[in-house]
């Protein structure tokens, strides 16, 4: 009786056993399942911020083209400034050394001194000159990017293939893809055309005394629509279109707007390739430089 009652102890406890390692063992199962998925997501997730990192990186080096080519162009200014700089500095002590002498030697006239009281006045006044249009130049640069700026921002994340915005030779250029803004072999423009062009308006609104320049640019394959009579006719439609909707859909002036069609003859790539011509066919817009401003510094200045 007793060595039964022992073997029924034994076996309760193998039993009893058994299932704690099977619940156990379904337990970690489970753990581990949790854990791959999470493991599979944060991979996910890692993938992701690489791809957002790259692309970041990819912006910070196209700014930092453009701010390298405004400081080149910056720094030959500065040194042609310091080029007429040492001049006048060389002109104004040769003018002040004769003018001591010719005291010392007592043989100076009256109208001789104001000659050269009115020359030395001459000098300073291009002194001022030199450092007024260096101010002024500085404040166009800075214009310029701070434009260009403005409309990066309102543009908002669309892909560098279908709209770039740059700054060349003090001069801020928008290039918007055809994609974007027409149909195939048309100028009628598409609802995300709209859209685009709203965002630009903004900023374009927002500087009122900015003049600028819609140009219409086609690849060289001939045009086959109905009632377009080649790509020139193509390209001039298109900039007018365009013209039209800053006009009547967002209220431009149009007395700061010049519309201009370049066909096929200003490329930005080889017309040999499908991707080249992608590229060509394309709506640019240049915010024409300010020349009247710097026309009106100069005749102040004479």
């Amino acid at each position: 009786m007793k060595l039964n009652s022992l073997l029924l102890i034994v076996l309760m406890a193998a039993t009893f056993t058994s299932c704690v390692s099977t619940k156990t063992l379904e337990a970690e199962k489970a753990k581990y399942a949790q854990l791959s998925g999470d493991y599979l997501a944060m991979q996910a997730k890692y993938r992701e911020l690489q791809d957002e990192l790259k692309k970041c990186n990819f912006s910070i080096e196209k700014s930092n083209g453009q701010v390298s080519d405004l400081n080149s162009r910056k720094a030959a200014l500065e040194g042609q400034i310091a080029d007429l700089n040492k001049q006048i500095d060389y002109l104004r002590d040769n003018n002040n050394t004769v003018l001591s002498q010719m005291k010392d030697l007592a043989i100076i006239s009256g109208s001789q001194a104001e000659s050269i009281k009115k020359s030395l006045e001459n000098i300073g006044s291009k002194d001022i000159y030199i450092k007024d249009l260096q101010g002024s130049i500085a404040r166009k640069d800075s214009l310029n990017m701070a434009l260009v700026m403005n409309l990066k921002g309102a543009i908002g994340n669309l892909d560098d293939k279908d709209i770039n915005i740059k700054v060349d030779k003090g001069v801020v250029y928008v290039d918007i893809s055809d994609k974007l803004l027409f149909k195939s072999g048309s100028y009628a423009i598409t609802d995300r055309a709209k859209e685009v062009l709203g965002k630009v308006a903004k900023v374009l609104n927002a500087q009122p005394d900015i003049e600028f320049l819609v140009e219409g640019h086609t690849d060289s394959i001939p045009i086959t629509s109905p009632g377009i009579q080649d790509n020139w006719d193509l390209s001039v439609k298109r900039a007018t279109t365009v013209v039209r909707v800053l006009q009547e859909g967002y209220g431009l002036d149009p007395k700061r707007m010049t519309a201009a069609g370049r066909g096929q003859y200003l490329p930005l790539m080889d017309n040999s390739t499908p991707e080249g011509r992608a590229a060509n066919r394309r709506t640019r817009i240049v915010i024409l430089p300010q020349l009247d401003q710097f026309f009106k510094l100069l005749e102040t200045k004479k």
